[in-house]
């Protein structure tokens, strides 16, 4: 529906055909074994698999992901498994999407149905990806699907009902899952880099990363903290004290489902620094540093420092589980995509991410 609405996509391009993954998947995976590839995550489409978001299951929809799983792993490949990477149902959208109290328990009933199929063979599952954007961009500046402007309370209600899903998906998983597969989520890994090596520097950055005192969609403690202590920032608190809809008693205990991993995208992360107060203060970037062409820094610190202070606080292995950078690359004279851009940006990020396993 968003691609089809003018002026939402640059130029009306559309994913109607794309990669045409879903007739070359063979192709695909041999590919990824000809380049060395032993782990690949993909996503599963709720609606390719249940049309209307509940009910009948579309066979086809179901039948393409078991019989991708299993090439990947005839070709020596695990996969790890993302159960909602933003394409909500339209049916489910008309009924209010993740403004309506049961999405949760609609997902969980997705996940029963994907899990039973696929539990024997899948490596990890994660339950949601980047809650932060597809609430962030879709619903409250709607840049992305599905292009709504919610206000604070309407989001905090559908945070809350993303937060249900994963909990109720990962008890689904658990209770499908015959083959230890190791569940997880994917938020974004939002984090900050102290500006210079000093104490209150470094401490301002971990303050930043992991604390809030207002509302913001972005802000990893209000995903990470109920999912992992099964509360919500003070903050946060506080507004429900003042919102229409409230949590029903006993949906902490659902969303405490505690990941086995979590799984962080990080691609960059600002630099901060100990205000007058204490209190972190966010520095601009410098002129003329490297950039992506979304425009977004490079800024390999992040993969040091946001793992370091997620570890230090949620105590689980961390998974990065999105990284990488968009160029406007095309073959060369001869024939080949040399890619030193990419080669570059991953050495250095990688190398950060060492560091902090290491530490």
């Amino acid at each position: 529906m968003f691609c089809k609405r003018p002026g939402a996509i640059h130029d009306a391009s559309n994913g109607d055909i794309a990669c045409d993954h879903f007739n070359r998947y063979r192709e695909d995976c041999a590919l990824m074994k000809d380049l060395g590839i032993e782990n690949y995550r993909l996503s599963l489409s709720w609606p390719r698999i249940l049309p209307t978001g509940r009910g009948t299951v579309d066979q086809a929809g179901l039948d393409f992901y078991d019989n991708l799983i299993d090439c990947l792993l005839e070709h020596g490949i695990d996969p790890h498994v993302t159960l909602f990477h933003w394409d909500t149902p339209y049916d489910i959208y008309l009924q209010g999407s993740w403004l309506n109290a049961d999405i949760s328990k609609w997902f969980a009933d997705y996940t029963e149905i994907v899990s039973k199929k696929l539990g024997d063979r899948v490596a990890s599952w994660m339950t949601l990806n980047e809650p932060q954007v597809f609430l962030g961009l879709g619903y409250e500046t709607g840049s992305h699907a599905p292009g709504d402007k919610l206000g604070q309370q309407e989001l905090l209600w559908a945070s809350h009902n993303a937060l249900l899903a994963h909990g109720r998906s990962a008890q689904a998983l658990r209770s499908n899952i015959t083959n230890g597969a190791q569940i997880g989520w994917a938020p974004v890994g939002v984090c900050s880099i102290p500006a210079s090596d000093s104490a209150a520097d470094i401490e301002a950055a971990r303050k930043a990363t992991l604390e809030m005192d207002s509302f913001s969609i972005w802000s990893l403690p209000l995903w990470n903290d109920p999912v992992f202590f099964g509360t919500y920032p003070e903050c946060i608190n506080k507004l429900w004290e003042t919102s229409y809809y409230k949590p029903a008693e006993g949906d902490m205990q659902i969303i405490n489902q505690v990941p086995d991993f979590f799984g962080a995208n990080i691609y960059n992360a600002p630099r901060v620094r100990a205000g007058a107060d204490g209190k972190p203060e966010v520095l601009p970037h410098p002129q003329g540093m490297a950039r992506t062409i979304y425009h977004w820094p490079v800024t390999p610190e992040a993969l040091y420092w946001g793992p370091k202070f997620f570890y230090e606080k949620y105590g689980k292995p961390i998974v990065i589980t999105e990284n990488g950078l968009g160029l406007s690359d095309w073959p060369h004279v001869d024939g080949k995509i040399h890619d030193p851009q990419r080669i570059d940006f991953l050495t250095r990020y990688m190398r950060e991410f060492h560091r902090a396993g290491q530490d």
